[in-house]
């Protein structure tokens, strides 16, 4: 006897079957987003796209370009994703890859934005300089390397103790990633900007920086004044007083909730220099 002999069981493995694949695939998309595959994979959906219009309108010869870059794809994506299926092949190694968060996303991104509330207020207030980036949609994982790997919980206490002066860890930047705290020490790229104040230091250029290639949000402590900055896209925000800081990043980070009829967004008239 088979599943042949009873069609609402073969209907049924046919349904689950069809549902772990869609399961599989949405865990591989879950792990691509938020970092540069993401670019990629809109690539090869224009490569598609053109063989697909290239066969439609018999473009011989850009057709046949089409197809010899389909047929080296499949190596092509094994190099060009080779960090990203290290990365899902130990989250399956883990047991990570059909785990779920037990805590809802908001309440996760309101503690994210309270604790470093809390730990900028202590550290402006006694001058502890401090550099905190946080991931947004475009990875930061070849930063994240650059550093010292923690991958704990989010902290006020623990940013704070990260920046005290003459640690080990509070040369360098912090990096948030999926509300925690991904590795410390790291890297980022100053920004080679023309326009930048002379005044800054490195870690506002560093902020400017890696505002400039990623989309996220940076927070600086300057060590000299004690004054709060937030680099996005690009664009410095100094000298935020406490309130106008915790509005912006509530903001920025607490989608859709924290938009209730705010009029603080980043078009904030602030400072900007």
């Amino acid at each position: 006897m088979s599943l042949a002999d009873f069609p609402f069981l073969k209907y049924l493995a046919n349904t689950v079957d069809i549902l772990l694949v869609w399961y599989v695939i949405y865990k591989i998309l879950m792990i691509v987003k938020g970092t540069k595959a993401v670019q990629l994979l809109k690539g090869i959906f224009v490569i598609l796209i053109v063989k697909l219009l290239s066969d439609y309108f018999n473009l011989q010869t850009m057709g046949t370009m089409m197809e010899q870059v389909i047929q080296w794809g499949a190596l092509g994506l094994i190099i060009i994703f080779q960090g990203e299926l290290r990365r899902a092949l130990e989250q399956l190694g883990r047991g990570k890859f059909f785990s779920r968060s037990g805590i809802p996303e908001d309440q996760a991104q309101q503690h994210v934005v309270d604790s470093i509330v809390k730990a900028v207020d202590y550290m402006a207030k006694r001058r502890i300089g401090a550099l905190i980036s946080i991931e947004r949609e475009t990875g930061m994982n070849d930063y994240i390397e650059t550093g010292i790997s923690l991958d704990s919980k989010i902290s006020s206490e623990l940013l704070i103790n990260i920046f005290i002066p003459n640690t080990p860890l509070h040369d360098g930047a912090v990096i948030l990633q999926k509300n925690n705290i991904a590795a410390a020490a790291c890297y980022l790229p100053l920004s080679e900007s023309p326009f930048i104040s002379k005044e800054l230091g490195t870690r506002h250029r560093a902020a400017l920086g890696i505002s400039e290639v990623t989309d996220s949000i940076t927070i600086i402590v300057s060590e000299e004044t004690g004054s709060i900055s937030i680099t996005k896209n690009g664009d410095l925000h100094r000298e935020l007083k406490l309130e106008a800081f915790k509005e912006l990043l509530s903001s920025a980070l607490i989608a859709p909730s924290a938009r209730h009829a705010s009029s603080v967004k980043w078009g904030w008239k602030g400072k900007n220099k």
